[in-house]
C-alpha cells in the first residue's frame, strides 16, 4: 500500500512539525495517544446506547407502542446512515478534526433534548443527532486511530478502535440503567453524567496530534461510501458478517427491555441495562481474545456466532428462559464483536489512509442498513401477532443471513489469500 511521506511541514495543534500529512499520519505517535484517541469513539457509543433503560419509563410516561419504539431507534440509524454518506469523504478531505468536533457538539445538542423530552418526537430528534454522531465517529474516529497509531500497528488500531466502539456501547446502557435508578432525575442526570464524558472527548480531539490532508480533492462531496478500485472483496466480506452481528445486537438494545420485561415481569433499568452491558462486554473481550487469528477465520467465527445467538433467541421466547436470552445476547454481541474487529481489519490492511475513513463509512453502511429496517419489522410484527412469533420469524430471517456470511467467507478461502 502506497504510503505519502516526506510531506511538507504541517500545522499540528498549533506546532510546526514535519512529518506525513493526515490522513495517514507520519511518525507513530506513542502507544498512548492511540489509546487517547479511541475515547472520544467510545464517548459517542455511550450516548448511542444510554437511552435503552429508559425506554420502559418513557412508555410509561408518554405512551407508545413496541413497534413505535423501534422507530425512533430507527431514527437513529436513519441519522447514521445519512452521516456517514457524508462524514468519511469529508473527513478524508478536510481531515478528522473538522468532522468529529461538529460531531460532539451534535451529540451535546442530543443530550440535552434525552434530558428534557416529553414527547415521541423529541425522542427521534435526539436519536437522529445522535445517529449523526455516531456516523462521524465510525469513519472520521475510527480513522483518526489508525492515522495515530502509524502504518506499524495497523492491527491493534483496528482493534482499539473497533473495542472503543463496542465498549461504549455496552457502557451506556449500564451507566445509565444504576444511574437512574439510584439518583433523582432518572433522565437528567444520566444525560448530565454523558454530556461530562462528550466534554472530555472533545478536549481530546482538540489535542490529537493529527495533521490536514494535501491530497486536492476528487468526486462528489455527498455520496454513497465506497472503497478503491481492487477493495471491493474486503469490503464485501466484512459486511456480509458485520451486518448480521449488528442487527442481532440492534434487535437486543430495541426490543430486549420488553422481552425482560414479559419474562420477568420486571421493569427494573438496571436489568435492561445490565442484558445490554454483558453482551457488548462479549464483543470487547472476544476481540482480544482472537485478535491474532487470520482476519477469515475472525469472520467465519462471527458468522457462526451469530447464528447461533439467534436459535437461542428463538429457544429463550419459546421457553420463556431468561438465562437463554442472555446467552443469546452474549453470542449477538461476539458475533458483531468479532465482524466488526474482521471487516476493519480487512479495510486496514488493503485501503490506503486518504480513502479510510470512506472504506469505514462503507462498511458501516453496509451493516447499519439491515440493523435499522430488520429490527423496526420485527418490532412492527411483534405488535401484529406477539412478541413471541415476532421474534421467531426475525431470528429465523437473520440465521438464514448469518449463515450466508459465513459461507460467503468460506468461499473467499479458495479465490484469494489472507492481505499482508
Amino acid at each position: 500500500m502506497s504510503e505519502t511521506r516526506n510531506a511538507p511541514v504541517q500545522a499540528v495543534d498549533g506546532r510546526q512539525r514535519s512529518g506525513t500529512a493526515e490522513p495517514g499520519g507520519g511518525s507513530a505517535a506513542p502507544l498512548g495517544w492511540v489509546w487517547l484517541a479511541a475515547w472520544p469513539v467510545t464517548a459517542v457509543f455511550v450516548l448511542s446506547n444510554a437511552a435503552t433503560p429508559l425506554y420502559v419509563l418513557w412508555q410509561r410516561d408518554i405512551g407508545f407502542s413496541k413497534g413505535t419504539l423501534t422507530v425512533v431507534f430507527a431514527f437513529y440509524i436513519l441519522g447514521l446512515i445519512g452521516s456517514l454518506l457524508v462524514s468519511g469523504v469529508v473527513s478524508d478531505r478536510l481531515g478528522r478534526k473538522p468532522v468529529l468536533l461538529p460531531a460532539l457538539v451534535l451529540a451535546l445538542a442530543a443530550c440535552l433534548i434525552f434530558a428534557t423530552a416529553t414527547t415521541v418526537a423529541a425522542l427521534i430528534v435526539a436519536r437522529l443527532f445522535t445517529g449523526i454522531a455516531v456516523g462521524a465517529v465510525v469513519s472520521a474516529g475510527m480513522a483518526a486511530v489508525t492515522d495515530v497509531a502509524g502504518p506499524e500497528r495497523k492491527r491493534i488500531a483496528a482493534l482499539l478502535a473497533s473495542c472503543a466502539m463496542v465498549f461504549g456501547a455496552g457502557l451506556g446502557p449500564i451507566l445509565a440503567g444504576v444511574l437512574s435508578e439510584s439518583l433523582p432525575g432518572p433522565a437528567v442526570t444520566v444525560f448530565v453524567v454523558e454530556a461530562v464524558l462528550l466534554l472530555t472527548a472533545m478536549l481530546a480531539v482538540l489535542r490529537m496530534p493529527l495533521r490536514r490532508p494535501a491530497a486536492p480533492a476528487k468526486g462528489a462531496w455527498v455520496r454513497v461510501p465506497g472503497v478503491p478500485r481492487g477493495n471491493g472483496r474486503p469490503l464485501a466480506l466484512g459486511i456480509a458478517v458485520f451486518a448480521p452481528g449488528i442487527t442481532a445486537t440492534s434487535f437486543v438494545l430495541s426490543l430486549g427491555p420488553s422481552l425482560l420485561t414479559g419474562l420477568l415481569g420486571t421493569t427494573s433499568r438496571i436489568v435492561a441495562g445490565a442484558m445490554a452491558f454483558v453482551m457488548f462486554l462479549a464483543a470487547t473481550g472476544v476481540q482480544f481474545a482472537v485478535q491474532r487469528l487470520d482476519r477469515r477465520t475472525i469472520l467465519t467465527a462471527g458468522a457462526v456466532s451469530t447464528t447461533l445467538s439467534m436459535v437461542t433467541l428463538i429457544v429463550a421466547v419459546h421457553t420463556s428462559s431468561v438465562p437463554v436470552l442472555i446467552a443469546s445476547a452474549l453470542l449477538a454481541g461476539a458475533g458483531q464483536g468479532m465482524g466488526q474487529l474482521g471487516g476493519l481489519s480487512l479495510l486496514n490492511s488493503s485501503v490506503a489512509p486518504q480513502r479510510l475513513a470512506e472504506a469505514n463509512a462503507a462498511l458501516n453502511v453496509g451493516g447499519y442498513v439491515p440493523a435499522g429496517l430488520l429490527p423496526v419489522s420485527a418490532g412492527y410484527l411483534s405488535d401484529a401477532v406477539g412478541l413471541t412469533s415476532g421474534a421467531t420469524v426475525f431470528g429465523a430471517v437473520l440465521m438464514g443471513l448469518a449463515v450466508i456470511g459465513g459461507l460467503v467467507v468460506l468461499a473467499s478461502r479458495r479465490q484469494a489469500t489472507e492481505p499482508a
